[in-house]
C-alpha cells in the first residue's frame, strides 16, 4: 500500500465517520427536548462541517478549502453567540433565573 492509498483510505474513513456524526446531530436537532440541546447540536453540526471541509482539503490537496473552514468557524461562533443571547433574553422575559 502506497502512502497515497493510505491517505485516500483514511480520508474516506474520516468522511464516513463525519457523515454519521452529522446524522446524529440532525437527529438531536429534531428530537432535542430543549432549546439548549438544539443549539448544542447546531454547534456540533458546524464543527462536523469544518471536519468535512478539512478532510476534503486533505483529500484533494487544495489548501484553499482551509480558508472556507476558517470562515465557517467564524460563522458558527457568531450563530452560537446569537442563539445564546436569544435564550438569555427569552429567560429574562419570563422572569426566571438563567
Amino acid at each position: 500500500m502506497t502512502p497515497a492509498d493510505a491517505l485516500n483510505l483514511t480520508t474516506l474513513i474520516a468522511l464516513v465517520l463525519l457523515g454519521m456524526a452529522l446524522l446524529i446531530s440532525v437527529v438531536r436537532i429534531i428530537i432535542g427536548p430543549t432549546l439548549g440541546d438544539r443549539v448544542l447540536a447546531l454547534d456540533l453540526m458546524t464543527v462536523v462541517a469544518m471536519g468535512f471541509v478539512g478532510a476534503i482539503a486533505i483529500r484533494t490537496g487544495l489548501m484553499l478549502y482551509l480558508d472556507i473552514a476558517i470562515a465557517l468557524a467564524l460563522l458558527g461562533f457568531l450563530a452560537t453567540v446569537a442563539l445564546a443571547r436569544y435564550i438569555l433574553s427569552r429567560v429574562a422575559a419570563k422572569g426566571e433565573a438563567p
